[in-house]
């Protein structure tokens, strides 16, 4: 295959495109390697595997390489390994691109091996094209010296009788284009050294926005403990009231620690540690869930909301506040692009052993390149209409990802702008056990059958006074501190079977106070419980490791409060973490 003729300028140089080289086994990255790099008018070739690269190398001159590092049969180091071994392609520049951190001995080998650098997948448009410019560029002046190098030597063949003097300023002339592009060779490399820091400056900061995300979410979990005990004292000071004011209260109370959960999972999207709690439920729990959830944009866009359901019931094996957030985020969805007064159905059945759900609205529709791209991550729609639909453009992908964690399915199908889009989620109906339903809790109200002594420690005044009442409540005998210097002298006046301990506290937290307790004599016995805003498995092993039975995550739920005032005190000697 002959290679294209380059417009050519008469000093020898080339404006014409150079031709890139995008090897990888997947048809996606290609695509999105060309999406990314079609702006710098180049000549993009593409190859599937190692040795497909290796025909496209024979064939012809490419200014650089762009290599996928895992690749079935031959991967990136064996294919890098085979092309430099040929003298024709040593110095064709290898760009390796690689979704897997990348240790000093992979880089190593890379850069014996032919590589100028290294791209993380994700992709970043515009580092990888500044990558590809610089290059591109290198490899052009790199033609108009050789060019310029085989036209003085033609020169020189033709002058060899001419007199010194114009030999002379030949060479001068060649000397002053060896300068220009040793100059050039360290712009280039200052600016590689530009974009690294850039790199890690990129890096830091996603460090840093997963450090803000825990921290906001133990700072929102503080205030709310002291208006979840509240809410628990409400219902214990009635627990046979029929109150839907409490109902919706819990429920969004609820909601809003989900929320806040949220946070968190948006940093672990794309590395899918999203888990599930399944228990036993019902298709109707789980859609009442979403429509309480989704009600206030309903209402505020004025829109008619119709739910048909089966009339028999249909119990499932789901986590139910996971799904309850796939339809509440469809519902929601439907709601923000719609016009006022529009339309909205959620319908569900049951097709050969798999739950079908769908919703339909009568918004603004989708275009067929919309329909290919909804669920990718920070994807939303554009629109021509004069207002702003908001969010972060997750809702979608989470709605794909928990289905497929129920080994679910979502698709849309629209007939086009103007008409409306309709939402499929299925996934298959799993026979419901005994043994996944959650353990029943103690009856609202109810006293433990053993008073014992708890002892409540929060500097918060709020957060220690309502579980305080709450758990006196529940017939036990409680004292609250607001100052952990004072729970040694405390502990060993008022001698608790169970101390409920707020972790991060001023001047003495409980990291150091469990130990202490654990070592005062006569208190083998004495169950110390982390309540605490921090819930990651790494806070849960510091608590551990610091003497603690069991870690609460704040709010702590009633469940988990009855549970532990009512259970014999450390009957085994064995911590046990809860999921609070």
């Amino acid at each position: 295959m002959a290679a294209p003729l380059k417009a050519t300028r008469s000093d020898g140089s080339t404006d014409a495109p150079v031709k890139i080289l995008l090897v990888d086994d997947q048809p996606g990255r290609l695509l999105t390697y060309r999406a990314i790099l079609e702006p710098l008018g180049e000549e993009l070739v593409e190859a599937s595997s190692g040795l497909d690269a290796l025909k496209r190398l024979m064939e012809d001159d490419f200014a650089l390489i762009l290599l996928d590092v895992n690749m079935p049969g031959m991967d990136g180091f064996e294919t890098a390994s085979m092309i430099h071994q040929h003298p024709r392609f040593e110095r064709t520049p290898i760009i390796f691109v690689t979704a897997v951190n990348v240790t000093d001995m992979d880089r190593l080998r890379g850069y014996k091996l032919g590589a100028v650098d290294y791209v993380m997948v994700p992709v970043i448009p515009e580092i990888l094209r500044s990558k590809v410019v610089v290059l591109a560029e290198l490899h052009r002046k790199r033609l108009e010296l050789e060019s310029t190098n085989a036209k003085l030597a033609a020169a020189n063949e033709a002058l060899q009788a001419e007199q010194a003097r114009e030999l002379e300023v030949l060479n001068e002339s060649l000397r002053k284009a060896n300068a220009a592009l040793g100059a050039q060779n360290v712009a280039l490399h200052d600016e590689i050294v530009e974009r690294t820091r850039a790199e890690h400056a990129l890096r830091e900061a996603d460090r840093r926005k997963d450090e803000f995300l825990a921290t906001l979410a133990h700072e929102l979990r503080n205030p709310l403990a002291p208006l979840q005990n509240a809410m628990n004292i409400r219902r214990l000071s009635n627990p046979d009231a029929d109150d839907p004011l409490q109902g919706l209260m819990e429920r969004q109370l609820a909601l809003l620690v989900r929320l806040i959960d949220d946070l968190l999972d948006i940093a672990r999207i794309s590395q899918a540690k999203l888990t599930l709690r399944k228990h036993a439920t019902s298709l109707r729990e789980i859609v009442d869930s979403a429509v309480e959830i989704a009600r206030p944009a309903i209402e505020q866009g004025e829109h008619e909301l119709v739910v048909s359901l089966p009339v028999e019931p249909i119990r499932l094996v789901a986590d139910q506040a996971r799904l309850s957030q796939v339809f509440a985020n469809l519902l929601n969805n439907a709601a923000k692009y719609s016009e006022p007064h529009g339309h909205i159905e959620l319908a569900a059945q049951v097709v050969e052993g798999r739950v079908a759900v769908q919703v339909r609205d009568t918004g603004i529709g989708l275009t067929p390149d919309q329909v290919d791209s909804i669920f990718e991550m920070f994807s939303q729609v554009e629109t021509a209409i004069d207002r702003t639909h908001g969010g972060l453009g997750i809702g979608l992908t989470l709605v794909r990802r928990l289905a497929e964690m129920h080994d679910g399915r979502v698709s849309v199908t629209s007939e086009g702008l103007g008409r409306g889009a309709t939402f499929a989620v299925s996934w298959p109906l799993q026979p419901v056990d005994e043994s996944t339903n959650v353990p029943a809790a103690p009856p609202v109200g109810a006293t433990a059958t053993v008073h014992k002594r708890v002892l409540v420690v929060d500097d918060n005044r709020d957060a220690a006074d309502t579980l305080a009442m709450m758990i006196e409540m529940l017939g036990h005998d409680v004292r609250r501190l607001y100052d952990p210097h004072a729970v040694i002298a405390d502990v060993t006046a008022f001698r608790p079977q169970v101390v409920f301990l707020d972790v991060g506290m001023p001047g003495l937290s409980g990291y150091e106070l469990a130990p202490k307790l654990r070592a005062l004599p006569g208190f083998d016995d004495l169950a110390i419980v982390a309540v605490t805003g921090w819930g990651q498995p790494e806070d849960r092993r510091r608590t551990r490791e610091a003497g603690f039975d069991e870690h609460l995550v704040k709010p702590p739920p009633l469940e988990a409060i009855q549970r532990l005032c009512g259970e014999p005190v450390r009957p085994s000697g064995t911590p046990v973490h809860s999921d609070g």
